[in-house]
């Protein structure tokens, strides 16, 4: 079963009706302007995407699919590849740190950077999901390619891990640099604004720089969360709704866990790890012309190796102080 058009088109406009809510009520004050977004509200907020997640894994396993089977399975697609993107975004968290740190972007507007962030991530995802699907099944050797390029990647943030911006690569820098040699930017920061008109010119923000700074970063690590989810599913619409449910509560997750996220020091173990056994499954499913390996056992690894990279990094680091730039 695929699903139809309706499901696509009702499904974004809930997105956007969620998006749109959040940015207008839970992130303004009583005056209108938006403010920093509390530890606590984010912790709400990180859990209620969370219980929608999980009513979507629910209603998929009763309505997606003809049999109970094609539904079980569906739901466990889902699941398994939201956990892995989920896994997956949490890295990102880093990185975000790592750039409104340096460009020192005010509490209060970081939550507007993230939400335009992630309204750019979701149509970027969107197309490569499209462009993804269409060379699956046109060229089924792809998925060879993409088994490699998840093993190759695996290794290379295992080999990599120990460096604390392990996210921030000299790409980016030089595509800010020239940024802001060859377009016209403001001194510093004008409030909430990404682009003003001052003495007849329109100018851009360093705001605009660091939203620019977030998509790129999203771009370079959705290189690696797309191919391994289609490792899971092929079908698009688990494919997406999965990364969907994974960035809708990156926001509220970056709020709950920036000033603790140093603390988090094995996950990038756990995530390369990930990553290589699903490049690893994906080989073997290609070689076995189907499932070789059941969803459900895929759900599982993932979930015991996440938790226990997680569970690692906080005994380690028990005691130790909030990081530098956390929220």
């Amino acid at each position: 079963m695929e699903a139809s058009i309706w499901f696509w088109v009702v499904f974004n406009a809930a997105v956007l009706l969620v998006l749109l809510f959040d940015l207008g009520v839970f992130s303004r004050k009583k005056g209108g302007e938006p403010e920093a977004v509390p530890v606590r509200t984010a912790l709400l907020k990180s859990g209620v995407y969370l219980l929608l997640a999980l009513g979507f894994f629910a209603w998929l396993r009763m309505t997606y699919g003809a049999t109970p089977e094609e539904r079980a399975t569906k739901s466990f697609e889902f699941l398994t590849g939201y956990l892995i993107e989920w896994s997956l975004s949490v890295d990102n968290i880093f990185v975000f740190v790592l750039l409104f740190a340096k460009f020192g972007v005010p509490a209060a507007s970081q939550h507007r950077v993230l939400f335009w962030g992630i309204l750019g991530a979701l149509v970027m995802r969107a197309l490569m999901i499209l462009v993804g699907t269409a060379l699956v099944r046109e060229f089924d050797w792809v998925m060879v390619v993409f088994a490699l390029f998840l093993i190759w990647s695996g290794w290379k943030m295992l080999r990599s891990s120990h460096e604390a911006d392990d996210g921030a690569s000299g790409d980016e820098g030089a595509v800010m640099r020239w940024m802001r040699r060859r377009l016209p930017v403001t001194e510093g920061y004008r409030g909430n604004r990404f682009a003003v008109r001052e003495a007849g010119r329109f100018l851009l923000t360093p705001l605009a720089l660091v939203l620019v700074a977030v998509e790129l970063t999203d771009l370079l690590f959705a290189l690696d969360s797309i191919p391994a989810i289609f490792a899971v599913s092929t079908d698009p619409f688990i494919v997406y709704t999965a990364n969907v449910f994974a960035i809708l509560g990156l926001r509220a997750m970056y709020f709950a866990l920036a000033g603790v996220i140093h603390r988090f020091r094995y996950l990038k173990h756990g995530l390369s790890i990930v990553l290589m056994i699903v490049g690893a499954k994906m080989l073997a499913n290609w070689y076995a012309g189907g499932k070789a390996v059941p969803v459900e056992a895929a759900l599982a690894v993932t979930a015991v190796i996440i938790a226990g990279s997680v569970a690692l990094s906080l005994w380690k680091t028990r005691g130790e102080g909030k990081a530098v730039g956390g929220a």
